[in-house]
């Protein structure tokens, strides 16, 4: 009888044993092969470091990304991910299984749009684009540009950002704030910096400012990248004969998008960074130049060029003489009155006699 009895005590054991784990690994399998949705509703989900495994599988549950917060804790923590999920913002859809919801939390895939800062784009137009893609609002983005507080943080002692804003293609988290977007584009510049032009930047005669100030100058006036050099070489030969460097784009900063043309009225207007009514170069950048316009500065074509002028395929003629210049003028711009271009004869009397250095169409 005692044999029996602890027989039949011990085959109820184990079944109770069996079905104990056997179901909660039925239901674990279950819940691993099917979504919650058909994946068309779109989460995004965030959390901080310091959220335990439970307060992250509560909050997947509310949200409807999983079915079980159980299960999906005791998945995480049989697959050994229990302590390694990554803090941050994730766009999850219902579509979306458990173990690809741990999967992506675990490797940090965290939700971000990519946003592009063009070559030469101002401030403004990086402000335009912004607002354009629902990332930030350009007022709110340009306030940072300018804030005292950030440019002190960021070592700028200019009063803007303008400049430094590395062209590249960046990363956009939803918590991330205008000054966020600005520090990482500037240590972008300050990486680029260190590492291509650090010991020639010393040497070049020139405060860091200047070059770029002269890089966003070239960014902006050469449509042929294979120019920026020769474009260089006219504004330091200008800079050295104390020429005013009548560059188009700087009548209109701060005023509207250069879009190749200037009129009587841009050349006529008077700021701080109009090279038609100020000697030398403007008080800071213009643009926010890449690599290459900075490499054109520091490194100019070896040329006698004091004025280039725009043909009509967006490429210049560059001239050493004022005769040449102006020969140059009647060849590619016949009209200056409808091109925008300006010649020693329209320019005289308001400002001084030399004739344009470009001839932006």
């Amino acid at each position: 009888m005692k044999f029996s009895f602890r027989s039949k005590h011990t085959r109820l054991v184990i079944s109770v044993v069996f079905i104990l784990i056997l179901v909660p690994l039925v239901r674990l399998s279950r819940f691993l092969t099917i979504a919650p949705g058909p994946g068309k509703t779109v989460q995004l989900f965030d959390f901080e470091h310091g959220y335990s495994l439970k307060k992250i599988a509560d909050e997947l549950e509310n949200k409807r990304i999983i079915s079980s917060a159980g299960l999906f804790m005791l998945y995480a923590r049989l697959h050994g991910d229990d302590g390694k999920l990554k803090a941050g913002t994730y766009r999850f859809h219902d579509g979306l299984k458990p173990g690809e919801v741990l999967r992506r939390m675990v490797a940090g895939e965290i939700y971000a749009q990519r946003f592009a800062v063009p070559e030469g784009y101002s401030v403004f137009q990086i402000g335009d684009l912004l607002e354009g893609r629902g990332l930030f609002k350009k007022a709110a983005f340009l306030k940072q540009c300018t804030n005292p507080t950030l440019l002190k943080e960021l070592a700028i002692t200019a009063k803007s950002v303008e400049g430094y804003l590395y062209p590249c293609t960046y990363d956009i988290t939803p918590k991330m704030s205008e000054a966020d977007f600005i520090r990482q584009t500037v240590e972008q510049f300050e990486k680029v910096c260190e590492q291509k032009f650090a010991p020639r930047l010393k040497a070049a005669g020139m405060s860091r400012h200047v070059v770029i100030t002269l890089a966003s100058m070239i960014e902006k006036e050469a449509r042929e990248p294979s120019e920026r050099p020769l474009i260089a070489s006219v504004f330091h030969n200008r800079l050295k004969k104390g020429m005013r460097l009548q560059s188009d784009p700087t009548a209109v900063y701060g005023v509207r998008a250069f879009a190749g043309t200037v009129s009587k009225q841009d050349i006529l207007r008077h700021t701080p960074y109009n090279t038609y009514l100020i000697s030398g170069l403007p008080p800071g950048p213009i643009g926010n130049p890449g690599s290459q316009a900075i490499e054109a500065v520091l490194n100019p074509a070896k040329t006698d060029y004091l004025y280039f002028v725009a043909k009509r395929d967006g490429t210049h003629y560059f001239s050493a003489t004022l005769e040449q210049h102006n020969k140059a003028v009647q060849t590619y711009l016949r009209s200056s009155a409808t091109s925008g271009i300006k010649t020693s004869e329209t320019l005289a009397g308001y400002h001084d006699d030399r004739p344009a250095l470009t001839g932006r169409r």
